[in-house]
């Protein structure tokens, strides 16, 4: 017979042991979403880069410079307005942990609202454009495109609940669906010599798609039933999403605005057509990062081993796709440009390598500060991005006043070298407030980044002096790709990365489920 003392600890040790297996499974479960989440993530995003590409290069070699321009001189705008209706409320309602069909009501109707509001301000703002730009097309291309951002202010709610439930399937399928219908008509306009019109009705086509699929899969509906507490309650953390949002737009799209106002139109749109294929590659690889980053580490907690272990996980994994994408791109981008959208065009792959470098960054500055966003610490969000954007801003602004030129880099390119920089040395600064968190070292961090950095490049190096001789830019252009694609995976192979023995054990247990 067991004592009483006996019988309490066994019925202790019992109760810990279904614990520390619940909380085991529990772990178990989270990987397997998140890894659904990264596998779907990837899979959307690539898909949807290589259809816009395919529109793209179509689009691109219907229109000039000059036109492309057009539309890049109102991007920062169109952005910003996105960031003010969108008020930081996906954010706030994905961190709120016991989010009631009131909250999304509230911040449904909030949104439309001033999505209302601020596109009839944009409406009378439009001859302000024409004079800043000196571009009277401006005027009515404006007040067209902008419509776009009050459409999407209909989605808000409706994907806050599908990004909350890593529902990353439904995410995918919608956002294909809405690039396929918008990429169609906007090459039908552009054939039909509807030029930078046709490039603003995709934009607005994709977001209404977007927002008819989205009510769809989340079968959420609105009510007349509205109260502002839950506004009011979550204003503190989505106000600072939201200031943000805007500082970060200004901070991906500034350039757009200073080459418009100093530089011609042509000189924007070669700069527009260079970082957009800079922003489809780092793009594939960021909405993997998204779609899952925030809500994952909410779900994990307060383990503060548990949540070290899933940053470096996704650490790792991010750093083993972006740096080989990005570097690749970097490789091929002269023949890239040439074949799709033809030499006239070749003047942006300079500058389309130069912004791949920081594109190759922007993944892993996405999960930082996913992660901090995901601890409810917004305000350390809210002024990291606002200093990265003043100094940006400051820098820029700099070079142009003084007409700065260094060891023959013209000043454009080198506003462009000098944000490549900033965006290098800011992921340092992000690790710090992550440390604070979690007390990761940065040179743990290091040690998961370097190894994917280095034989990225080192692939890329290789590849550039073992094609060097291949005159064809046809073949070269395949050669490089299948190339780089080899070596890396066989340094890695050879070396014993786990994370490739990870991601191919996954794909074979996919594969075996089916």
């Amino acid at each position: 017979m067991m004592t009483f003392r006996q019988q309490t600890k066994k019925n202790f040790s019992a109760e810990g042991d279904k614990e520390e297996s619940s909380d085991r499974q529990k772990e178990s479960t989270l990987k397997e979403k998140a890894a659904k989440g990264f596998l779907w993530g990837g899979v959307s995003n690539g898909i949807m880069q290589v259809m816009n590409a395919l529109f793209g290069i179509i689009i691109a070699r219907c229109i000039t410079q000059e036109d492309y321009g057009l539309i890049g001189e109102l991007t920062i705008f169109s952005a910003i307005a996105s960031a003010l209706q969108e008020g930081g409320f996906i954010s706030a309602l994905t961190n709120r942990k016991n989010a009631t069909y009131q909250d999304f009501n509230s911040v449904f109707w909030f949104n439309v609202t001033c999505s209302a509001v601020i596109y009839v301000i944009l409406w009378f703002c439009a001859p302000l454009l024409v004079h800043f730009f000196n571009e009277p097309r401006l005027l009515w291309l404006s007040r067209y495109a902008f419509l776009g951002f009050f459409i999407a202010s209909l989605s808000i709610t409706p994907r806050a609940i599908l990004f909350k439930k890593l529902m990353a399937k439904e995410q995918a399928f919608m956002s294909l669906a809405a690039m396929l219908s918008s990429g169609t008509i906007g090459v039908i306009m552009a054939v039909n010599g509807m030029a930078y019109w046709g490039v603003a009705t995709q934009s607005i086509i994709y977001v209404s798609g977007v927002a008819a699929l989205s009510w769809w899969f989340s079968r959420w509906k609105p009510s007349r039933d509205v109260s502002l507490k839950p506004i009011k309650e979550m204003f503190g953390f989505g106000s600072k999403m939201l200031i943000t949002n805007i500082f970060n737009c200004i901070n991906n799209h500034i350039f757009s605005f200073i080459f418009g106002r100093f530089y011609t139109a042509m000189e924007v749109g070669t700069y527009t057509q260079a970082n957009k294929w800079n922003l489809m590659g780092s793009q594939t690889i960021t909405g993997m990062v998204q779609s899952v980053a925030q809500p994952t580490f909410v779900q994990v907690g307060n383990d503060r081993e548990a949540l070290c272990r899933s940053f470096r996980k996704m650490l790792r994994f991010t750093s083993f796709v972006c740096f080989p994408t990005m570097f690749g791109i970097l490789l091929i981008a002269p023949e890239f440009i040439v074949i799709t959208i033809t030499e006239r065009w070749l003047p942006s792959a300079k500058m389309m390598q130069e912004l791949c470098v920081a594109g190759a960054f922007m993944p892993i500055t996405v999960l930082y500060y996913n992660f901090i966003i995901s601890r409810g610490k917004s305000h350390i969000y809210m002024w990291n991005i606002m200093a990265q954007c003043v100094i940006v801003l400051l820098t820029a602004c700099t070079i142009k006043i003084f007409s700065l030129s260094l060891w023959g880099i013209s000043g454009i390119h080198l506003m462009v070298t000098a944000y490549i920089a900033i965006c290098i040395i800011w992921v340092g600064i992000w690790h710090y407030f992550l440390w604070r968190e979690i007390r990761l070292s940065f040179f743990s961090a290091i040690k998961d980044i370097a190894p994917f950095f280095s034989i990225a490049a080192i692939t890329m190096v290789t590849t550039y002096f073992l094609t060097e001789s291949i005159s064809n830019i046809y073949l070269l252009l395949i050669t490089r790709i299948l190339t780089a694609a080899v070596l890396y995976l066989a340094i890695l192979r050879l070396t014993g990365a786990k994370i490739l023995k990870e991601c191919l054990y996954y794909l074979k247990k996919k594969k075996g489920n089916k």
